[in-house]
């Protein structure tokens, strides 16, 4: 009997930027215990970015999971999520380069899931990693992503591997904040950590998105430009 919706969650791991990278996605299959791991699958990526890992994570959940069903997806990766969700049209029309004229970085994932996407329904839900008390699927996520990336071995549900180990214990509260963003031009929060921003003196266009910003709003230093700070990411 098909599921009438999948929840999920996805994430990439990286010892060092670029360095041992791999990725991982969970599944809860069963819909009274949405937060209940039922299916995964981890595996690593030799040396890679961040980035790379975690487009990576989500385009081999998408290949794994039935086109047919709705699928919820929560992340972590801002980066990720925007790619899909709010950047990638302004990439397309722009011949695959950025605002600032650009060659789109890590295009060859980023079409890859553009074209799993296609037709199906996907909800993307941003989750805060390492909270205490944080999301469970993007906790197991990171987890089996994590020890992906040091052991260089690949891990899942159907080889019958154990579950990744506890991460150490994540100190602060929990964010509450959840951010959602769509297929079609949905927005994710900003980034965790901390960004330096200046007010504008003038009105401008970010070098990433290439959407526009009034004067006086935050912007930060975005690649040789400047633009929104949850742009950074990507610039």
């Amino acid at each position: 009997m098909r599921a009438e919706r999948l929840v999920a969650a996805c994430d990439g791991a990286c010892k060092g930027n670029p360095g041992p990278a791999a990725w991982a996605w969970v599944l809860a299959e069963n819909g009274d215990t949405p937060d209940k791991p039922t299916r995964w699958e981890a595996g690593p990526l030799g040396t890679a970015t961040n980035n790379i890992a975690e487009l990576t994570a989500l385009e081999r959940l998408l290949a794994a999971t039935d086109p047919a069903v709705p699928l919820e997806v929560r992340m972590d990766s801002q980066y990720a999520m925007k790619a899909v969700t709010t950047w990638l049209p302004g990439w397309k029309r722009n011949g695959w380069r950025t605002a600032a004229g650009k060659p789109v970085a890590n295009r060859e994932l980023v079409v890859r899931i553009d074209e799993l996407l296609a037709g199906r329904t996907v909800e993307f839900r941003y989750v805060a990693a390492h909270q205490v008390d944080g999301d469970p699927l993007n906790d197991f996520a990171d987890r089996a992503a994590s020890q992906a990336a040091t052991a260089q071995q690949g891990a899942g549900s159907a080889q019958n591997s154990p579950e990744p180990p506890p991460s150490p214990a994540p100190v602060g509260k929990k964010t509450p904040a959840r951010t959602r963003g769509t297929r079609t031009g949905g927005r994710a929060a900003s980034a965790g950590g901390p960004v330096r921003t200046l007010k504008a003196k003038f009105p401008g266009r970010c070098g990433v998105c290439g959407r526009g910003y009034p004067a006086g709003e935050s912007i930060a230093k975005v690649g040789q430009g400047w633009g929104h700070p949850e742009c950074r990411a990507a610039g």
